[in-house]
């Protein structure tokens, strides 16, 4: 039987494909002569990581495309400027999900702040309508 990408088949079963690159990323991240002993903690073995690598970096991990066996497009150096980047990015992400979270706050200050004000001018005493006094 032959399997279609995307059909079935999964590159990282029980993992998602968000899972799967922020593990590549975070493996490119550690210090040279420490990356095997971290994906032993991490119960991964170096076939099933290279084999994730490659397809964040070389293939397409949504569509579950993994590039032909010794294909290899992507330099080492290319691949931790890619995870520099990505951590740039995710900072850059979280700065703007917490500016987001301080406008939505601010918004919703200000709503209140309005429908209190609304109910303050409903409570006051209306204004009765005088005559102006007579000349004589």
């Amino acid at each position: 039987m032959k399997w279609k990408a995307g059909f079935g088949v999964s590159i990282a079963p029980g993992y998602t494909g968000d899972e799967v690159r922020e593990f590549v990323y975070e493996y490119e991240r550690q210090p040279w002569g420490t990356r095997q002993g971290w994906l032993d903690e991490r119960g991964v073995s170096r076939d099933r990581f290279r084999r994730w690598r490659n397809t964040v970096f070389d293939g397409d991990l949504d569509r579950g495309l993994i590039p032909r066996e010794g294909s290899r497009m992507t330099s080492p150096s290319s691949r931790r400027r890619a995870a520099k980047q990505h951590d740039e990015q995710a900072a850059e992400n979280e700065r703007l999900q917490a500016r987001v979270r301080e406008l939505e706050a601010t918004n919703e200050a200000l709503g209140k702040a309005i429908g209190l004000l609304h109910q303050l001018s409903e409570q006051e005493p209306g204004t009765s309508e005088t005559s102006e006094p007579n000349s004589s």
